[in-house]
């Protein structure tokens, strides 16, 4: 058995805003195992920014011990990986390729056999009122019933408009309206803001205030008239015993799984399991990942069985994406066979 890995460039269409800047290229890179003939592609893919993953030894120190000692296995990998979440979910899908039976195939189902499809939300990108409305239009024409608007780039009151628009004109029973704040609210200011965005009746708002303020996180949770979702807030934590803490201390609505930032598939069961326990919901949500990434988080995501709109989809983003067996329609992500 041997490995090998490749760096890939992915550019974005048209630049993606976001409230730490814009981006135009996210780097990514493809786990190769090869065995006995057989062959496995991983991708890992880390957020500049936004993963803990060290970028700066992710070649020259992680990736390449990765391939040397890649006879340990998937389970020895992953535990040593600890720090590097989007390598550790490169070799759990390397691993699962090498063995699968049918090429791509990780999770045989009715959703990889193009019968079913996951329901997802669609995204509105963060930008001027014009291409924020542009999006919206977009994307109820296309028949999404769940939106997913990322709000804190431009200023709160045109936010606030653009949401109050779609709300007058479908009630909550028709589009289901989600925001992510992406950690833009102050904890000053954040109270009166989520007061004014539950008028609308959102479904919830992704982490309003930057993460590891906890105190000010847990007090928001208990007041907020408007659901409040975990994202961020996940990020490099990877003990069990520390999540089950944050739960208990915070105790969010719901939280909001990012595979290739908290530790793959094993990372992010662990996360259901506790908030189940604990009575959160979930959801999950790609990060920007190539299809090799996407797809493989797809399949996952489907034999998890949460009826809820998941955040999947970002493959159209790019210009020179990885071919891919998804495909967007009526507001859900299918398998195309």
């Amino acid at each position: 058995m041997k490995a090998t890995f490749q760096q890939y460039t992915l550019q974005f269409k048209r630049p993606a805003g976001t409230s730490r800047g814009v981006l135009t290229q996210k780097p990514t890179w493809l786990l190769i195992i090869e065995d006995n003939g057989r062959r496995g592609i991983g991708e890992c893919s880390p957020l500049p920014g936004l993963s803990i993953d060290n970028l700066a030894d992710y070649e020259r120190s992680k990736l390449l011990w990765v391939c040397n000692h890649i006879t340990q296995g998937k389970d020895a990998l992953w535990e040593q990986l600890q720090g590097y979440p989007s390598i550790q979910f490169g070799v759990e899908q390397a691993f699962l390729s090498l063995e699968a039976q049918e090429e791509g195939v990780f999770f045989p189902s009715a959703f990889t056999q193009g019968k079913e499809a996951i329901p997802i939300n669609g995204l509105i990108w963060m930008g001027d009122k014009s291409y924020m409305q542009q999006q919206i239009r977009e994307k109820l024409a296309q028949g999404f019933r769940c939106i997913k608007m990322k709000i804190g780039a431009i200023d709160f009151e045109t936010e606030y408009q653009l949401l109050k628009n779609i709300r007058q004109e479908y009630a909550p029973s028709d589009i289901e309206l989600r925001v992510d704040a992406n950690g833009a609210f102050s904890p000053k200011e954040a109270l009166e803001k989520l007061k004014r965005l539950s008028e609308l009746q959102l479904h919830s708002i992704e982490q309003p205030i930057r993460a590891g303020q906890f105190e000010q996180m847990a007090r928001l949770c208990q007041v907020s008239p408007l659901p409040i979702a975990l994202d961020e807030e996940l990020i490099g934590v990877a003990c069990p015993e520390r999540k089950k803490e944050l739960l208990q201390w915070i105790r969010p609505a719901y939280i909001i799984l990012k595979p290739s930032l908290i530790g793959g598939y094993k990372g992010s069961e662990e996360w259901i399991t506790l908030a189940e326990e604990a009575g959160v919901g979930w959801w999950v949500t790609s990060a920007l990942e190539g299809n090799v990434g996407l797809s493989a988080i797809a399949q996952w995501t489907y034999t998890l069985g949460n009826p809820m709109p998941q955040g999947l989809g970002t493959g159209s983003l790019y210009t020179n994406n990885f071919p891919s067996t998804l495909e967007v329609k009526n507001g859900g992500l299918w398998w195309i066979k």
